[in-house]
């Protein structure tokens, strides 16, 4: 992984102790960006110039694989699923909810990231079509951070939208998520949850994240299988399968191509903003619970303070 364990260091070292000599490097992404993938093809390729071992080891890159129909169908069967939880399915919006990238990326750099996402999103809905839902569908972004402009729709944005539009039932779809992590569990979960009912939406779901799902794992594997013959040979577009906007290639060769001016990448995470933000608001609150425990270790140890004035705890004499 590219920000715990194991690091992708660690797993650099495994292959070696194996003696491995080709790999295929699949990213966990559905959709290629400088900032997801790009991030992880910026390391390997550092580790690549750096080690005498790994110098030519021969590779390509699945770059995105959200075109293939197995990862469609998975998608499909997980949304239809939820779907029909709900009283009048045919009312309820899929909501689909991708991880935002900063505009410049896509405009400025030509990031596929927002074509990908939007030509994923029409598959997934034309497989929804076939089993007779025809619920209508939005796409929109979240997890921006600091001060530039990110892809829009913002999500938070647009669902106060849609509640102000009299929408009543909300299925969201974390659509660039595979696995459930901080931003499925905590911001869709619990803030985009709680924003959805009071801009008065009354039905809320959310579809879970692929994880383990049979069909899909079973796709990623005959991805794999698929690109072994192209391991070490130049970029390829002419595989049979429905192929992304980004053809197999070496780390080299996509970095050229779409990540040439190495632009400062976001941070996983934000450690700390100025002003009204979540992140000022989350050390503000860390910051008020510390003071409150050092004042209630005082209050025990010295039998004084405004506990023991108010009686709720004993004075001391």
């Amino acid at each position: 992984m590219r920000y715990w364990h194991p690091f992708t260091e660690e797993a650099i070292e495994q292959i070696k102790r194996d003696g491995i000599t080709k790999l295929v490097v699949l990213p966990l992404y559905p959709q290629f960006s400088i900032s997801t993938s790009g991030s992880s093809l910026r390391l390997l390729e550092s580790i690549f110039r750096e080690d005498e071992y790994l110098v030519n080891m021969q590779h390509t890159v699945i770059p995105s694989w959200y075109q293939r129909e197995g990862y469609i169908t998975a998608m499909a069967n997980l949304i239809e699923k939820e779907v029909l939880k709900f009283e009048t399915p045919d009312k309820v919006v899929i909501f689909f909810s991708a991880h935002g990238v900063p505009i410049a990326y896509v405009e400025e750099a030509g990031d596929p990231y927002k074509a990908e996402m939007e030509e994923c999103v029409d598959l997934i809905m034309d497989e929804l079509e076939k089993r007779q839902i025809t619920s209508p569908y939005t796409l929109a972004y979240q997890s921006r951070v600091g001060p530039v402009e990110w892809l829009k729709p913002y999500t938070d944005e647009t669902i106060i939208d849609l509640g102000r539009k009299g929408v009543k039932s909300l299925l969201a779809v974390p659509i660039s998520f595979v696995s459930e992590h901080i931003e499925t569990l905590e911001e869709i979960d619990v803030e985009y949850k709680e924003l959805a009912l009071e801009s008065g939406i009354e039905k809320w779901g959310r579809v879970p994240a692929l994880g383990c799902e049979p069909t899909f794992i079973s796709d990623l594997a005959d991805a794999v299988i698929e690109s072994l013959p192209y391991v070490g040979a130049m970029a390829v577009s002419n595989l049979e399968a429905r192929q992304s906007l980004v053809p197999l290639g070496s780390v080299e060769e996509l970095l050229a191509a779409y990540d040439s001016k190495r632009r400062e990448l976001p941070p996983p995470v934000t450690v700390w903003e100025w002003g009204w933000t979540k992140s000022a608001e989350t050390w503000n609150g860390r910051a008020a619970m510390l003071a409150v425990l050092v004042l209630l270790v005082l209050e025990v140890t010295t039998g004084q303070g405004f506990l023991h004035q108010w009686g709720i705890l004993p004075l001391v004499r």
